[in-house]
């Protein structure tokens, strides 16, 4: 999925220069705009042919996300989904939760992998 970019957020600090949350899509007004114009070599803005097809919608690398605040959560897991799992989780029940997670042989998105053992030592 392209990713639209707000004019000029790339030159001013205060329009997310770093910042990815403040770097939204505003659409370009401005009467010489050549974005507003949609001329060649600008960034596109958004139009009605840029959606990802209704199929596909949702999904991170083709898998259907899945929140993981509990066992039972890893319990009802299967290869379709990719795992992602709760930051209220402390460190104790998060570690017995990967453990489970590597046992099943499935993928966790938000867990950096070191080694073999899924940041744990």
């Amino acid at each position: 999925m392209r990713k639209f970019l707000r004019r000029n957020s790339l030159k001013h600090s205060r329009l997310g220069k770093g910042r990815r949350k403040l770097q939204k899509w505003r659409n370009a007004t401005g009467r010489h705009s050549k974005i507003r114009r949609n001329r060649f070599g600008y960034t596109k803005s958004p139009r009605i042919g840029f959606k990802s097809p209704r199929s596909e919608s949702g999904k991170i690398n083709g898998k259907i996300p899945l929140m993981i605040r509990n066992m039972l959560d890893v319990s009802k897991a299967n290869e379709k989904n990719i795992l992602i799992i709760a930051r209220t989780l402390g460190a104790k029940k998060r570690i017995e939760i990967i453990k489970k997670i590597d046992e099943r042989g499935l993928q966790i998105l938000n867990v950096k992998k070191t080694g073999g053992n899924n940041g744990l030592k």
